[in-house]
């Protein structure tokens, strides 16, 4: 993180700017006008091994005021971070380190912060965990929920609070140093089954059966806006990375895209035939891709809301898709045991990922997009090269479906939950 003072060619109001190392394609640009919070993406999509470092700097500075010519070096040392994590070896194995019996019973979802250092687990047993992943201790208990705590989340990147979400009707926003119970969120009169933070860590948005998504401001607790629209319960909902739309994929088969500072209605997005199960802008927000019951994935131009292509080529429901972090792939996990890749410029299916001996729940790419990462029914989850298809592992030993996984940042440790009540660390 950076501090740089006042550009001169700026309005006076802008009193602090702080770029932060985000994730591998991006820099994020954080600054204060008018005394309100603001940030701005710089994206580094085509930034590779072999890209010339300080001219890329030079360049970003002419197109960016915010940056002074005296930060550039800043620039260049930030740039020069994410090419080192281009560059890491991805060709090593992973082994289990520890095995977490972490709830008496079962385990609904896992999380890690931004750095990985540590993750929590959310459980049927009303209660989220938080782990420190260098030593597979747990570190809290955050109890105070009714029932089920069902989506659960670190406010990433910075990593300090946690929200969760209960089958109770509640969302509970937590401090992750000391377990403090900040706020506990009511109005939603159905489970809560999705949650996300905003990237600015303002706002959190709770999605419930009751078919309505709330946002929640964080520093008050107060309930900002209501987003009321879909027809049927609301399991999938995200931000974009700027902060100022937030998508509800719903069981009423549409999507809806909403304007976060008026909770307007901007666009609904229509075109599946069946309940909507996951949506995701890109990280440049330019485009929408949705998954579905009814086998397709769709990718949407995020800006006027009309389908781009269609994607096709599953025999069975659509349970999860992402973009990878670059907003270059899509990643597709379905009913039918198998995972595919397309190309979200072509919209061309690159790779097909055979091999699973059930039903993909979830799917996702590491940060240098060299390895995708799936979790199934079969018992185990498995690591591909996404220009491939090959399975590169196979992560085995849970004793019953594993329905969570995920990748830390530098892509070096994965977590996996089961329905066994236990939670795995593979490093």
């Amino acid at each position: 993180m950076i501090t740089v003072p006042q550009p001169q060619s700026l309005s006076k109001d802008y009193t602090m700017l702080r770029a932060i190392l985000i994730i591998i394609s991006s820099i994020i640009l954080e600054y204060v006008q008018g005394g309100e919070l603001k940030t701005k993406s710089i994206d580094l999509l085509d930034l590779s091994t072999g890209t010339d470092v300080a001219a890329l700097a030079e360049e970003i500075r002419k197109a960016e005021p915010l940056i002074t010519a005296s930060r550039k070096e800043q620039v260049v040392h930030l740039i020069l971070r994410l090419q080192e994590k281009l560059g890491e070896q991805e060709d090593h194995k992973f082994y289990l380190f520890k095995v977490l019996r972490a709830h008496i019973l079962p385990l609904t979802n896992v999380a890690f912060n931004k750095s990985g250092s540590c993750f929590i687990t959310g459980s049927y047993d009303r209660t989220c965990k938080l782990w420190d992943t260098a030593s597979g201790e747990e570190l809290r208990t955050l109890e105070g929920h009714k029932n089920v705590v069902y989506a659960i989340a670190f406010n990433n990147p910075y990593g300090d609070k946690i929200a969760t979400g209960s089958f109770d009707k509640t969302c509970k926003l937590w401090s992750a140093e000391t377990g403090k119970c900040y706020h506990t969120f009511r109005g939603h009169t159905a489970e809560i089954v999705c949650l996300s933070f905003n990237l600015q860590s303002t706002l959190v948005a709770t999605g419930s059966m009751d078919a309505t998504a709330k946002l929640w401001d964080i520093q008050n607790g107060e309930e900002v806006v209501t987003l009321n629209g879909h027809s049927a319960e609301i399991l999938a909902l995200s931000f974009n990375t700027t902060g100022d739309r937030i998508i509800t994929g719903s069981f009423d088969y549409t999507v809806a895209v909403w304007d976060v500072g008026t909770g307007r209605k901007l666009h609904t997005l229509i075109g599946h035939r069946a309940e909507i199960s996951s949506a995701q802008f890109n990280w440049d927000c330019s485009l929408i891709v949705t998954g579905s019951m009814d086998k397709t994935c769709m990718l949407w131009n995020a800006v006027t809301g009309t389908r781009v292509a269609t994607l096709t080529g599953h025999d069975d429901e659509v349970l999860d898709v992402c973009f990878d972090y670059a907003g270059q792939r899509i990643a597709t996990a379905s009913a039918d045991g198998s995972a595919r890749v397309y190309n979200a410029e072509t919209k061309k299916c690159i790779a097909k990922l055979e091999g699973h001996g059930g039903e993909i729940s979830k799917i996702c790419f590491n940060p240098q997009g060299s390895h995708v990462l799936t979790a199934s029914s079969d018992k185990t989850a498995r690591l591909w090269d996404p220009s491939t298809g090959q399975c590169i592992q196979i992560l085995e030993g849970h004793t019953d479906e594993i329905f969570s996984c995920a990748f830390n940042y530098k892509g070096n440790i994965i977590i996996t939950g089961s329905k066994d009540n236990t939670c795995r660390i593979w490093r």
